[in-house]
C-alpha cells in the first residue's frame, strides 16, 4: 500500500493555492506575512518527509490530478529529484521571507500586503508544479502563473525604476512563454499527447522512423530558447539587473533563488523525459546551450567586475552561476545534468544569502546599496558581513563551501566527454577566477575601517536566523555534497 507521504506533492500545491486566493481578501499585514512563512514552512517539512520515503523506497510515481486518469487527466510526477528540489526551494523561500521580513514591511503599504503575500504563494506554488508536473501544457499555464506573480514582486515596491523593469522583465517573459507555447502546440500537432510519458514514446517513435524531423528539431531549439528567456541564459539577461537591482531584498531572493531555478528545472524535465538526452545530442541542442553556458560565466562575471551598484553586482553574478547550470546541462550526460541540479541548490542557497546581506548591510547607511557606501558597514552588521563573507567565497569556489562542491562536480562530470573536458576545466578556471576579482574587493570593501558616521543596524532577529540558516546550508553542501549528490542520481534515473 502506498504511503500516505506519496500525497504531499499534490498537498504542498493545494496550500500554497488554497491560501494565495485566501490571502487576497485579507486585511493584516501581519497575518498575511505570518501565514505565508508558516505554509512555506509546512511544505518544506512534507517535502522532506516526501523525500526521505521516495529515497528509501528507491520509488518514483506518477499522481493522478482529478477525475480522469491519463491521457486525458493532469499528471504529477514524484521522485527523490523532484522532493529533494522541493524542499530546497520551500526552505529557501522562508529564509527570504525571514530575511527580508524588515525591508518589505517598510517598501510594502500595508494595505497592500495581502497582495504580495498572494504573489509569493502563487511563485512557490508555480516552483513546486514546475518541479512535479508531468504535463506539458500545465507546465505552461504554471509558467505564465509564475511570471504574473514575478513581475508583481519586481514591482511591489512601487516606484519608478521598479515600474520600468517591471515592463522590460514583462516582455522578456511574455517572448519565453509565447516560444514555450508554441513548442508544446507543435508537440502536440505532431504526437497527439500533453503527458510527458506518451510523449517520450511518440517522440522516440518519431526519431526511430525519421518522420517529422525538422518539426522536433524547432520544436526543441524553440523550448529551450524560451525557457533560456524565461532562467536569464546568456545572451537573454538583460533584464536582469534592472529587476533585481531595484526590486526589495525578500523578492530579489527569490527571483535569483528560486524563480529562475524553476524554469532551469523544466528545461531538464523537458530534455530528459520528453525528448531524452539522445535526441537533444542528435540535434546538437545540448552543444547550443552549452556555448551559450560557458559564454554565460563569463560575460556575466565581466559585467559583474564593472559594477558599482552590490544588487546589480549581484545579478550579473547570477548570469554567470546560471551559465554553470546551462553548461551542465548542455554537457547532454546524466552526469553532466546531476552537475547543473547541485549547483541549482547551491545557488538557491547562496544568492539569497547574498541579497539578504547586502539589505542588511545597507540598513546601516541610509539604505545606500552602491558598494562605496558599503565600506566598512560589516562592522556595524557582522552577522551580515559574515553572510557576505560566505556567500562570496562559496561563490569563487573556496574549498569547504557548497559553490567548491558544485565546481568539482562539473569537473567530475565533463571527464567523459574527451570533446568538452578542456574547455570546460579551463572556464571553470577562469570563472572562478573572474568571480574572486569582484566578490573579493567587495567582501575588503565591507571589512574595511568603519565609518564613524555609519549607524549600527537595529536587531532583527528574523533575519539572524534566516542568515545562520543560509550559511549552514552553504557549509553543510561544502562539506556532505557525496549523500547529495547520491539522491540527485538516484533521481535522474528514475524520471
Amino acid at each position: 500500500m502506498p504511503s500516505l507521504a506519496y500525497n504531499f506533492p499534490y498537498i504542498c500545491i493545494f496550500i500554497a493555492m488554497i491560501s494565495a486566493i485566501l490571502l487576497s481578501v485579507s486585511n493584516s499585514a501581519k497575518l498575511s506575512y505570518y501565514v505565508t512563512v508558516g505554509v512555506a514552512a509546512v511544505c518544506a517539512v512534507l517535502s522532506f518527509i516526501f523525500l526521505v520515503t521516495v529515497v528509501r523506497d528507491d520509488a518514483s510515481f506518477a499522481f493522478t490530478m482529478g477525475k480522469f486518469p491519463a491521457p486525458f487527466g493532469n499528471e504529477i510526477k514524484g521522485g527523490p529529484l523532484q522532493g529533494l528540489l522541493a524542499a530546497v526551494f520551500s526552505v529557501v523561500m522562508v529564509m527570504a521571507l525571514l530575511g527580508g521580513k524588515t525591508e518589505l514591511f517598510e517598501d510594502v503599504d500595508e494595505k497592500k500586503m495581502g497582495l504580495a503575500c498572494v504573489m509569493l504563494n502563487m511563485v512557490l506554488a508555480s516552483l513546486l508544479v514546475l518541479t512535479y508536473t508531468n504535463d506539458a501544457f500545465t507546465a505552461y499555464v504554471f509558467i505564465e502563473i509564475s511570471t504574473i506573480a514575478a513581475c508583481a514582486l519586481v514591482m511591489i515596491k512601487d516606484s519608478g525604476p521598479t515600474l520600468v523593469a517591471t515592463i522590460r522583465y514583462l516582455f522578456m517573459s511574455l517572448l519565453g512563454s509565447g516560444l514555450f507555447l508554441f513548442s508544446v502546440i507543435i508537440l502536440y500537432a505532431i504526437t497527439g499527447h500533453l503527458l510527458m510519458p506518451q510523449l517520450k514514446e511518440s517522440v522516440e517513435a518519431l526519431m526511430a522512423n525519421g518522420n517529422y524531423r525538422m518539426p522536433l528539431v524547432l520544436c526543441l531549439a524553440m523550448m529551450t530558447a524560451g525557457l533560456g528567456i524565461k532562467a536569464a541564459m546568456f545572451p537573454f539577461h538583460r533584464w536582469l539587473p534592472d529587476a533585481h537591482g531595484t526590486a526589495t531584498t525578500t523578492s530579489s531572493a527569490v527571483l535569483s533563488g528560486l524563480v529562475l531555478k524553476g524554469y532551469a528545472v523544466l528545461m531538464i524535465l523537458m530534455f530528459c523525459r520528453v525528448f531524452t538526452l539522445d535526441t537533444v545530442r542528435a540535434f546538437h541542442i545540448n552543444d547550443v546551450v552549452f556555448t551559450f553556458g560557458f559564454l554565460g560565466m563569463i560575460m556575466g562575471s565581466v559585467k559583474a567586475i564593472r559594477e558599482h551598484h552590490a544588487k546589480r553586482m549581484l545579478a550579473y553574478s547570477s548570469v554567470a552561476q546560471l551559465g554553470y547550470v546551462f553548461m551542465g546541462i548542455g554537457l547532454g550526460t546524466e552526469a553532466g545534468i546531476a552537475a547543473a541540479c547541485f549547483q541549482i541548490i547551491a545557488h538557491a542557497f547562496t544568492k539569497p544569502l547574498l541579497f539578504i546581506s547586502v539589505g542588511r548591510l545597507a540598513s546601516t547607511t541610509h539604505h545606500d546599496k552602491q558598494l562605496s557606501a558599503l565600506r566598512g558597514s560589516a562592522w556595524n552588521a557582522p552577522l551580515a558581513g559574515i553572510g557576505f563573507g560566505v556567500g562570496a567565497l562559496s561563490m569563487v569556489g573556496i574549498p569547504l563551501f557548497g559553490g567548491f562542491a558544485a565546481k568539482v562536480n562539473f569537473a567530475t562530470a565533463s571527464i567523459g566527454d574527451t570533446e568538452k573536458i578542456f574547455l570546460t576545466l579551463l572556464v571553470l578556471a577562469i570563472s572562478s577566477v573572474l568571480n574572486a576579482l569582484y566578490y573579493i574587493p567587495a567582501l575588503i570593501g565591507l571589512w574595511s575601517d568603519r565609518k564613524p558616521e555609519a549607524r549600527h543596524a537595529e536587531k532583527d532577529t528574523h533575519c539572524a536566523v534566516a542568515l545562520v540558516c543560509l550559511i549552514a546550508g552553504i557549509i553543510f553542501l561544502g562539506v556532505g555534497f557525496s549523500p547529495i549528490m547520491d539522491v540527485i542520481v538516484q533521481g535522474i534515473r528514475l524520471l
